[in-house]
């Protein structure tokens, strides 16, 4: 019978020929691992690289393993030399981890490795089959212990790929596409790093000076209890039955604190709870009591409303601006936090928690720097967001 021939929606100008359809062992040998006895000193602590599955999954790339095998390991065991180019393929207890081997190496059992044959079979390109190769081991897992795929059942998964030429070049744009995102994510963790180092220098310790201070400012920061500086408020209580799936007004819980809502409240009541009950300005610093304690977010006036209690604001006074606090409450250590199973932040424990706080001129620096970082982390974000839309669009369209 002849093979199936199908062309995909998007592709390189100058690629006209249908893709084909084959097996993915028509096109790359399937490899699985083993193991040297551990018993025997002499097979351990060699120079072969040795992969178990729990280094695979959290880069694309891969060279250098936890643990290393000698020769001898290698003769006495199952393993086997996997080239450079290699996919690194988890077939048992999380099928479907994948990365790409940079030298040679070895695996354990916990793998049947994809070794592309050079003229039919691009490592890049079916590395970015990965979500399907995924899929395909999944389902065709089977066991009573743990799940595992076969090398025997990988070798029937059925592909549809171009030439050698062709999946190249779709290979070196996904591979840019990916470099582009590892970038961001590098520079993001960066920054993040950078923020913390500073959250913990730019505010002051008990001694009442910060270990790093912007210049022109001296003297220790004063300590005060959050009771001296204002009061804790929160939205009137919502129950479940005033709530829809659906509606005009966002409510928020703890567990969605930021995120997406987990119901809505109609405009009715909206309106006239916020008219006799607290509810935040615009500006307001919104903090969780509960749970994950100390979480943050700024409200920007949007129309939402709050679980009582266990969101809550610090309605203060001229001592502290909005946007000082904002980082202020990522530093505190907070007085009386109850409970064994679920951590709760009561109130008044809240207000009779001490503080430091410099001059408001020496907040607007600190707040300054740090929005700075929050906003080329934001920036890394959204590129990471972007580029990641853009690779999704292709691999959904330059595929079959």
């Amino acid at each position: 019978m002849k093979d199936e021939k199908k062309a995909p929606k998007l592709r390189f100008k100058g690629f006209t020929d249908d893709w084909e359809q084959c097996k993915l062992g028509d096109v790359a040998e399937i490899v699985g691992g083993g193991t040297p006895s551990t018993k025997k000193s002499e097979y351990w602590n060699g120079n072969i690289n040795w992969f178990s599955p729990a280094e695979i999954g959290n880069q694309i790339f891969v060279s250098h393993s936890q643990k290393q095998i000698t020769e001898l390991g290698l003769m006495k065991s199952s393993a086997k030399i996997l080239p450079a180019g290699t996919i690194l393929f988890t077939s048992r207890a999380g099928i479907g981890n994948t990365a790409i081997l940079t030298r040679n190496a070895c695996t354990n059992q916990g793998f049947q490795s994809i070794v592309p044959y050079s003229k039919k079979l691009d490592s890049y390109f079916i590395y970015s089959e990965s979500a399907k190769l995924k899929r395909y081991g999944e389902t065709m897992g089977s066991g009573s212990t743990f799940t595992e795929v076969s090398g025997k059942q990988m070798k029937k998964m059925s592909l549809h790929i171009p030439n050698i030429n062709e999946q190249a070049k779709i290979g070196n744009m996904l591979k840019i596409l990916d470099q582009t995102i590892t970038l961001h994510e590098e520079k993001k963790r960066q920054l993040e790093r950078l923020k913390r180092a500073l959250l913990q220098k730019m505010f002051a310790d008990k001694s009442g000076y910060p270990a790093v201070r912007f210049k022109g400012f001296g003297g220790n920061w004063k300590e005060r209890k959050f009771g001296e500086l204002g009061t804790i408020e929160m939205c009137k209580r919502i129950f479940k039955d005033q709530t829809t799936d659906d509606g005009e007004i966002p409510f928020y819980k703890i567990g969605t604190f930021g995120g997406r809502p987990n119901a809505y409240i109609s405009r009715e009541i909206f309106e006239r709870y916020k008219r006799l009950y607290p509810y935040p300005t615009k500006g307001d610093i919104l903090i969780s009591t509960s749970g994950s304690i100390g979480r943050v977010v700024e409200y920007t006036g949007q129309e939402a409303y709050y679980q009582d209690s266990n969101i809550v604001w610090l309605n203060h006074n001229d001592l502290i601006s909005n946007s000082f606090l904002k980082y202020l409450y990522k530093t505190v250590n907070w007085n009386g936090v109850e409970g064994s199973t679920i951590k709760r932040l009561y109130n008044n424990n809240i207000l009779k928690t001490k503080i430091r706080i410099p001059s408001s001129c020496e907040q607007e620096k600190i707040r300054g720097i740090l929005s700075t970082l929050d906003h080329l982390l934001s920036h890394h974000q959204q590129k990471i967001d972007i580029v990641k839309l853009i690779k999704q669009s292709l691999l959904q369209n330059m595929f079959i």
